[in-house]
């Protein structure tokens, strides 16, 4: 009878001090609960603003620049600025209120290293912008360099502009990594080998097939300076007119038809303009 009457006593005992300490606590979760919902709420209206801002705003058409860029070929990006501007704005305020829920439910510790994670955000969003950037960046080089190769119809304009696209595209990405906090050091000098023995390469075989494109440039680019479309010229004893001077030869218009002539020709050769 006293063992029962004993292990009663600290039945109860136990739960007094159980109630008290829910009692005590009870209005922190309370808070919490309240913090938690009414910031739930806001967050979603939040969103809901900046979606609707960025539509406004036309984000879009900054998805269509991205999203044309092939970093390997035939496989495009599908990049969403209403997505991750949206989800990354979310889950900030998810995570300021978890901080908040820590703070009241006295969790000081937990609050604390989540602060120092919220700190971290805006370094990788800062990280993000730069990557986009450059991305956009080296494409429009990228671009301009086959442009140009292509209007000189010299060859191995898609090499080329590739490779300056995915050096252009190491480099930001190096970038974007400090920003973040990363350390890049071993990438770095590892990378910087493999590019100085590519580079060295590239440089070999380039300057082996210079001498020939700089040659054709620069009759291009004298042919293009001396002549006219619709100049009279006698050549090779055949008189006509210029009809067209693209990157390698002249279309003549003779009496008998046309004549595509070289441009290493024309520059070698004797050509009489008439008036």
């Amino acid at each position: 009878m006293d063992k029962a009457t004993q292990w009663k006593d600290m039945a109860m005992e136990s739960l007094t001090t159980m109630w008290l300490e829910i009692s005590k606590i009870f209005p922190n979760i309370i808070g919490t609960i309240i913090v938690l919902v009414f910031g739930w709420l806001i967050t979603k209206l939040i969103v809901k603003i900046i979606k609707k801002a960025l539509k406004l705003a036309k984000a879009e058409k900054l998805d269509d620049a991205i999203n044309e860029i092939e970093i390997v070929e035939g496989k495009k990006l599908n990049f969403d600025t209403i997505k991750i501007v949206s989800s990354f704005v979310k889950w900030v305020m998810y995570i300021m209120l978890f901080i908040m829920a820590s703070d009241i439910m006295n969790l000081t510790m937990i609050s604390e290293q989540i602060s120092n994670l919220l700190g971290l955000l805006p370094q990788l969003f800062a990280a993000l912008v730069i990557f986009t950037v450059g991305l956009i960046l080296a494409n429009l080089i990228k671009k301009g360099i086959k442009s140009f190769f292509e209007s000189m119809d010299l060859s191995g304009a898609k090499m080329i502009s590739q490779v300056v696209f995915f050096l252009i595209l190491i480099f930001v990405s190096i970038t974007a990594l400090n920003q973040a906090g990363i350390d890049t050091e071993i990438i770095t000098s590892n990378l910087t080998m493999i590019l100085a023995a590519f580079l060295i390469a590239f440089a070999l075989a380039l300057g082996l097939g210079a001498q020939k494109v700089v040659a054709d440039l620069l009759r291009t680019f004298y042919t293009r300076k001396t002549y006219e479309l619709g100049q009279k010229i006698e050549f090779n004893n055949l008189k006509g007119s210029i009809e067209s001077i693209d990157g390698i030869t002249v279309t003549i218009k003779t009496e008998e038809g046309k004549l595509i002539v070289p441009i290493k020709d024309i520059v070698e050769s004797q050509v009489s303009i008439q008036d």
